[in-house]
């Protein structure tokens, strides 16, 4: 394992540090931002996958790095590139995904702002996940059920899709029965496979909007405080949204597979007598981070949930299904949150997304010689 010591020797030779990422998932959020706080842009490419980063939008990267495969990245000859080049990394889920968790907790010697060691709770068959978490945490979770057989409301079942990484395939199931006839056809069509499905998370369907609460985690706690919230937002699902676009009597007639692959984010706000239910559960994660993982959350993250009412009390709360540890990537928040404006307030300078607040950290440590500080 990669220890703090190694790094900090690191990055406390960088003169002018420049920001790297993953040329995927988040790139161009991260590009945009590093930009326009000064910083000089790395991006690392995959060949075939390059074309928005290398080509539409080359003036945000100073350097394309571009390799046969992202986890080429942990080759040495590259990594020695990247030192030289000052290069402080900024983690995806392309990265912890692509890269893994091996290599970026144990052969990557570059210094990453944000906790690299985090990454991997985000994983469902990891012991310390992000469910254990949020127990060990005492946040509001829907009621999981261990075996198909349980299974006495409806339900949500979410499964590894065959052969690809980041995304997961749902579906919905009301009794044992009726798990074992969608699992069916999902594994005849090739979209999941026998081995994930028994490693599938299958929960109560909380009926209630949901949000996708986004925050800034602080490294500098004595300087800019435990974390900050940067706004909400809502996923959209290749194909879950087109069917729900049909009529009720055109939906009944169509037998297709519910993938709910996200492709795309929209912005929405929450009336503020509930808002404070966010950041208590923001508040107890970030103290159960700093516990299980020191130093704790570091950067951008999401805690995805929705409101809905307590049949015990009637009561409504906020409950959460999945923790993104890292940057959730939702391009949208920016022009939709009004707390890009509380946040310039706060900080006394303009902050125009989300991705703003890990370069203002970043530049701020740059300042103050604090580098060490706020990296893995």
């Amino acid at each position: 394992m990669i220890k703090g010591e190694e790094i900090k020797k690191i990055v406390k030779e960088y003169r002018k540090v420049r920001i790297g990422i993953l040329g995927s998932h988040s790139a161009e959020e991260v590009g945009i931002a590093a930009k326009s706080f000064g910083f000089g842009t790395v991006v690392i490419c995959q060949k075939g996958r390059d074309k928005l980063y290398s080509r539409y939008n080359r003036f945000l990267f100073d350097e394309v790095i571009l390799l046969e495969k992202f986890r080429d990245m942990l080759r040495e000859s590259i990594q020695e590139k990247l030192r030289e080049l000052n290069v402080l990394f900024i983690p995806n889920r392309s990265f912890s995904v692509y890269v893994g968790y091996d290599g970026i907790e144990n052969k990557l010697m570059i210094p990453v702002y944000g906790n690299r060691f985090i990454l991997r709770c985000e994983e469902r068959n990891e012991i310390k996940n992000q469910y254990w978490l949020m127990e060990q945490a005492g946040m509001r979770i829907p009621k999981r059920f261990n075996l198909p057989e349980e299974i006495d409301r409806l339900c949500i079942v979410k499964v590894q899709q065959k052969d690809k990484p980041l995304e997961r395939a749902f579906f919905y199931s009301t009794n044992p029965e009726d798990y074992k006839e969608k699992a069916k056809v999902l594994i005849e069509k090739g979209i999941i496979d026998k081995e994930s499905l028994k490693e599938a998370r299958i929960e109560e369907y909380v009926l209630g909007q949901k949000f996708n609460a986004n925050f800034q985690g602080w490294a500098l706690q004595n300087i800019f405080g435990l974390f900050d919230f940067v706004g909400f937002d809502d996923r959209k699902q290749t194909n879950l949204s087109g069917i729900r676009d049909l009529p009720a009597s055109e939906q009944l007639k169509i037998h297709v597979p519910i993938k709910n692959e996200e492709i795309g984010h929209y912005g929405l706000t929450m009336r503020e007598s509930k808002k404070p239910l966010v950041y208590e559960a923001a508040e107890k994660f970030m103290r159960i981070c700093q516990k299980e993982f020191p130093p704790g959350i570091i950067g951008l993250f999401a805690l995805q949930g929705a409101v809905a009412e307590d049949p015990a009390t009637g009561k409504l709360e906020f409950y959460i299904f999945d923790v993104s540890p890292r940057i959730p990537g939702s391009p949208c928040i920016g022009p939709t949150s009004p707390e890009m404006r509380r946040l310039s307030l706060k900080f006394k300078t303009t902050i125009e997304t989300p991705m703003d607040l890990p370069m203002f950290e970043i530049k701020y440590a740059q300042k103050n010689n604090l580098l060490t500080e706020i990296v893995t």
